[in-house]
């Protein structure tokens, strides 16, 4: 079923079109880079943000369509995404021996789901950090968390673990914005044609 699109979000993403070009990227990219400048109106990252091979988030796409599991490290993230219901235990994880609640709630996270999932950060880098530390061996990492401590550290760790991954290179990211990035290829999922106006919102 397609999903409804408001004539204000349409009308963002012909704004959005017509002052950057995305039509050279490929189906999947284009969805989460659009999608990702649409929810922050910061074009910069048509050339800041970091995506994977294709193929990686089209085996992403298959994977949420399967029902993999979707693993957020704040509840402002999984609040964000829609379509599923996210995994997200920082409201229990107590932070201990040197871990943040986001990293422990990590741990949490992949004693439950263990490998096969979808890990979003927005928000924590040492959950980001985590994941790479336990070797979650995810389907796909969105790793946008943001800050001046940790983030583009973290976010340049993730890139360089090969892992499948969108990610971005400076020290902005958010909620906001790791939430889309998974929204887009849920809709994806839904079998929208992401070069389509429509099925890219």
């Amino acid at each position: 079923m397609r999903r409804a699109v408001h004539p204000i979000e349409a009308r963002s993403y012909e704004i959005l079109r017509s002052r950057a070009d995305t039509s050279g990227l490929p189906p999947l990219t284009r969805a989460v880079t659009e999608r990702v400048i649409h929810a922050s109106a910061d074009l910069d990252y048509l050339t800041d943000l970091v995506v994977s091979a294709e193929e990686d988030l089209r085996r992403a796409a298959d994977a949420l369509r399967a029902g993999a599991p979707v693993v957020t490290d704040v509840e402002m993230v999984a609040a964000g995404i829609t379509a599923v219901t996210p995994v997200c235990h920082v409201r229990r994880a107590v932070a201990h021996d040197g871990l943040t609640r986001s990293a422990a709630a990590v741990r949490l996270a992949y004693d439950e789901v263990g490998p096969g999932a979808v890990w979003v950060v927005g928000n924590a880098p040492t959950a980001l950090e985590e994941i790479l530390r336990l070797g979650v061996r995810p389907v796909l990492v969105v790793g946008l968390p943001v800050g001046f401590v940790g983030a583009a550290e973290s976010k340049a760790a993730l890139r360089a673990s090969a892992l499948p991954a969108v990610s971005n290179r400076g020290e902005k990211g958010g909620s906001a914005v790791a939430a889309a990035a998974v929204n887009a290829l849920l809709y994806a999922r839904d079998n929208q044609a992401p070069n389509n106006l429509e099925g890219s919102l």
